[in-house]
């Protein structure tokens, strides 16, 4: 059964800022409505400006103060900024565990600041299926940068490339990390690196860790590359994020004249169209579990099942 939604209205009301208009689209996104695709269709025109930054790294970095300090440097800039709080899952609602983010509560008055938590759902990469078109959603509604801060689950944390311009990674001192960088892959994803609590004891070698890792990484790459730059932060005290903010920048610029932010987007499109064609073939076709059976049975083989779906033939 159709929801009923008036779409025009709702899209025009998140346009003009109102709060509760941007946060009932996003709802609308959570949980698959079926105005969905009305909603996608008018916003569509109005997409593509904002600029999305990832912000991930293990958990105890200070992803949360690092994000709060970053909205308050764009907002100093008078910039419109969104924050996606992709969270933990709660094993009793599937809801976002952590809520609406009470550590960014600095920020709860403010009409040029947007906040949403996002529950994983079980998700390993660490961002809710429903990320892609939250993004969207504020990119469409005018917002100037939208931060998306990950779960930090470690490994499986690389997703957040798909989703980001830029992808900042924090480390900190005394916790391993760049070991755990190296073993992450960490060095392929990172735009800027990010070591947080620089004033405890060994920053500098943290910083210095990372430097000589991305040199290594560079030697045998031809042509133009991005250098990740390494930026030492005291994030709780708003320390140093004037030249992430900088950072930031310089990485928008170099991709704009490279081709590769166009580049980025693009595979983002593509990932996302994937992914909701793939949601609407699980959903639309139920047979799929009865030619699973079958090639679990070696009645048919994974190709043949397939051709089967997509042609429809499934009884033959």
């Amino acid at each position: 059964m159709a929801e009923a939604v008036d779409v025009a209205g709702l899209v025009d009301r998140a346009r003009d800022g109102e709060p509760r208009a941007v946060a009932r689209l996003i709802s609308l996104v959570e949980r698959g409505s079926t105005a969905l695709p009305e909603v996608a269709a008018a916003l569509a025109p109005h997409t593509g400006n904002a600029l999305v930054v990832g912000i991930t790294g293990a958990p105890g970095v200070g992803k949360s103060t690092s994000t709060n300090a970053l909205v308050r440097a764009y907002r100093a800039e008078g910039k419109r900024v969104a924050v996606i709080a992709v969270d933990p899952s709660s094993p009793f609602s599937g809801g976002a565990l952590l809520g609406d983010r009470v550590r960014m509560g600095d920020h709860a008055t403010d009409p040029g600041v947007f906040i949403r938590s996002m529950a994983t759902r079980g998700h390993l990469g660490g961002l809710s299926w429903a990320t892609p078109q939250a993004l969207r959603v504020l990119d469409a509604v005018g917002f100037d940068v939208v931060l998306v801060e990950t779960v930090g689950v470690g490994q499986s944390e690389v997703e957040v490339v798909a989703l980001a311009d830029t992808t900042l990674v924090l480390l900190a001192p005394g916790m391993g990390d760049g070991i755990q960088a190296a073993k992450a892959g960490i060095l392929e994803i990172a735009d800027v690196f990010v070591v947080n609590k620089a004033d405890r004891d060994g920053a500098d070698q943290t910083a210095r860790d990372l430097k000589y890792m991305i040199s290594l990484g560079r030697r045998d790459r031809s042509g133009p590359s991005w250098r990740a730059p390494v930026v030492k932060t005291v994030a709780a005290r708003a320390e140093g994020l004037d030249r992430v903010v900088a950072a930031i920048d310089e990485h928008r610029a170099w991709m704009t004249e490279h081709g590769e932010l166009a580049g980025r987007r693009l595979r983002r499109a593509a990932a996302e169209i994937e992914a909701i064609a793939v949601e609407r073939v699980r959903t639309r076709f139920p047979a799929a579990d009865e030619l699973a059976a079958r090639v679990v049975e070696g009645e048919l083989d994974p190709f043949t099942a397939a051709e089967k779906l997509i042609s429809g033939s499934l009884g033959e």
